[in-house]
Order: C-alpha cells, then structure tokens, then sequence
C-alpha cells in the first residue's frame, strides 16, 4: 500500500494551490534522492511524546503508559488519542503542541540548501508518525512544497472531533513494527519512480535517527549514504555492523549543516 499525502483529504490541512503543488513537482531528471525521517530528524523530539502536553496535566494516567506493548506503538498511539477525545482536547490544541515542536539543530539550513536546488535532490519523508501530525508541522515550517511525496501512518479528525489513527500497511519484516516496514516503502518507491523516471537516481541519501531507520538503510547501495543522527540508536547500531553487512557509506550528524556539507560534495561533483 502506498500513502502519500497527496492523495490523502483531509480538508482542514491540505489546502495547496496549482502553483503550490507545480512547485512540488521536481525535474524528472533530478539526480539525487533525499529521504527524511520525522521525528527526531526533523523535528527536536517525538511528536507523539509532544501532543501528550495537550492532556490534563499535561501527561497521561498510569495505566494508559503501562499499556504499551513492544512493537505496537502504533496501537498504543490509538488509545492515546482515544484518550484526549475523551477528556475533550480539540484539534486546535493538538494541532498547537505539534506547531510548536523546535526543529532539529540546522534543519532550517538544510532545507534552505534542498531549495536552491531543487533540480538536483528529490525529497521524501518517510515516518513512522502520522500524516496530520507531520502536514501540520510542515505547513507550519513553510516546508511542505519541498517534499514530493510522505509515506507515515494516516490520521485524520472525523465528524466527532477525534484524532483517527491506522497503521500504514501490514507486512511480515521481523525487524519492523507491526504497521509500518520502511524498507518495503523504500523498495517500493525506488521501483516505482525507476518505471517513472526511466532510470536510477545517481545517489539515495537516507537521513534518520532510530532504530527503524536501520531496516530501509539496507537497501542502500554502495554509492549510497545513510545519514544517521550522531550518538543516536540508528547510528549506534550501524557502527556495530559486522563488516560487509552494510553496503552503504555512514555519514554521523548532529546538525542539518553537517548533512548540507555532505550534500554539497556531490552536487559540486559534476
């Protein structure tokens, strides 16, 4: 299943003009692929972690946190926002703690660097948050034109004022969470916009920070380059690779200007 936010109504959200969505559209040829990870990638924490401030005091009761279950955060993230329904938080207040999350250090430059060159880098989120949380902040950042497309789970308020959340896909990868297997998206988009595109991208640069960031870097190619947030577990989990057990190069980062100086390499290499 592909979900991308272009396809997707949400009413209140998705409100882009011709021109906008023009802009959206990168050259056919452009060179390079840039995939992002959401939170903290993006953005300085969790956006999960962050609409918990709109509850009542601000946290959630004890018995909803110890009914977390390894593997189903997805699950678990449906009972929170079941939960905030419930005590009558509005989607004015969630929609205004996802606003107000800092981006990560540099990020604006980064994104600044993708614009001026638009021709060479096609540019994908690809999160396991949710598509009203990150259209919201994107929106927000003046950033949502920049990005082709964004793979995440889908949400959206129905007519009772209510956050529904679903998982992205089913998929059988022992790796990932039960809703959401990044490198089958990954896989699925590279093929796609192979048969769109008429040929490869020169170079894919993955840029993550968790655990679920490893799975799709797999698919890297040698002349690939996963980006991995410095001292965070995608990085750490990377260093401890067997050797040959991953193809791509690893670039560490802990600002967005650290990734625009490994961007600029390979543009500047013509």
């Amino acid at each position: 299943m592909d979900f991308c936010l272009g396809s997707m109504k949400t009413e209140n959200l998705d409100v882009r003009s011709a021109g906008e969505m023009a802009e959206m559209s990168p050259p056919q040829s452009a060179r390079f692929l840039v995939l992002f990870d959401f939170d903290e990638t993006m953005v300085s924490e969790s956006s999960d972690d962050a609409v918990v401030r709109a509850a009542p005091g601000q946290a959630l009761p004890a018995w909803l946190r110890a009914a977390f279950r390894p593997g189903r955060y997805n699950e678990h993230m449906q009972r929170i926002l079941a939960y905030l329904w419930e005590q009558g938080v509005t989607e004015e207040s969630i929609r205004r703690e996802v606003e107000r999350i800092p981006a990560t250090p540099g990020l604006p430059a980064l994104l600044d660097f993708l614009r001026s060159h638009r021709r060479d880098f096609e540019c994908v989120v690809l999160s396991d948050a949710n598509t009203y949380f990150i259209e919201a902040w994107l929106q927000r950042a003046g950033a949502r034109q920049l990005f082709l497309e964004v793979f995440t789970n889908p949400a959206s308020f129905d007519a009772d004022g209510r956050l529904a959340l679903l998982p992205f896909h089913s998929h059988g990868c022992p790796r990932c969470p039960e809703n959401m297997c990044k490198q089958l998206v990954l896989q699925e988009y590279l093929l796609r916009r192979l048969r769109e595109r008429g040929g490869d991208f020169q170079r894919v640069f993955y840029i993550g920070d968790g655990a679920n960031d490893v799975c799709p870097s797999l698919v890297l190619r040698e002349q690939d380059t996963a980006l991995a947030r410095r001292d965070f577990p995608m990085h750490r989990m990377l260093v401890d690779m067997r050797p040959g057990a991953f193809k791509a190069s690893v670039v560490p980062w802990a600002s967005g200007e650290d990734v625009v100086d490994c961007l600029r390499k390979f543009v500047e290499d013509r």
